[in-house]
């Protein structure tokens, strides 16, 4: 059992109605109920932030605290190289972590289960397609790897077609960017081909 809350100005009755049960602690299968129910007529739905296997706290409250701000969900992969109590986790997220949206998958497997349709992108230095050359959509999944390795190479063999990557320089001592910099990047390119949805 999750809370969920939403920003929700100057919209329809029946996104009026999705902010009341947001705001109150409903289980999983209702949430996916009302996701399928707004896609189905054409309500713009919140981008999915999906971190594989975090390893550092500071870097996750972060990611947090921008998803919280944007409407965007997170999606946190075990196992994590923390405790979801630990006090930089919730210090670096400061007071937003009844804004946000967080839920737990025990597999990869398990959250492209639940993406069904919905687009996912990868994110890595393993690809030469920039971030910014593909279209994103609403309700798409947007994966990041752990800090110290990254994306396996099962999933990378597997969704080949899918991955993205923001040019660095050409160093070898430059190996990646930060988690949770990497994250705004990409979120806020996705938010700007979409209009910024409900954000003023």
């Amino acid at each position: 059992m999750i809370t969920y809350t939403y920003y929700l100005k100057g919209v329809s009755p029946f996104l009026f109605s999705l902010k009341i049960l947001y705001t109150k602690k409903i289980d999983y299968d209702t949430i996916d109920l009302i996701l399928v129910l707004g896609r189905k007529i054409g309500i713009e739905m919140p981008l999915n932030i999906v971190l594989f296997e975090p390893e550092i706290p500071q870097n996750t409250g972060n990611i947090a605290r921008t998803c919280a701000a944007t409407g965007s969900n997170l999606h946190l992969i075990k196992p994590l190289g923390f405790s979801v109590q630990d006090k930089y986790l919730k210090r670096a997220g400061l007071d937003y972590w009844n804004l946000v949206n967080i839920k737990y998958y025990n597999s990869i497997e398990e959250l492209i289960s639940e993406a069904g349709d919905e687009k996912i992108f990868f994110s890595t230095t393993k690809e030469s397609r920039f971030y910014t050359e593909v279209k994103y959509s609403n309700n798409c999944y947007i994966v990041f790897g752990k800090e110290t390795a990254g994306l396996p190479d099962y999933i990378h063999k597997e969704n080949k077609d899918k991955r993205i990557r923001i040019p660095m320089i050409n160093n070898e001592h430059a190996r990646s960017l930060n988690l949770a910099n990497s994250v705004n990047i990409v979120m806020y390119e996705a938010l700007r081909q979409l209009g910024f949805p409900n954000l003023v």
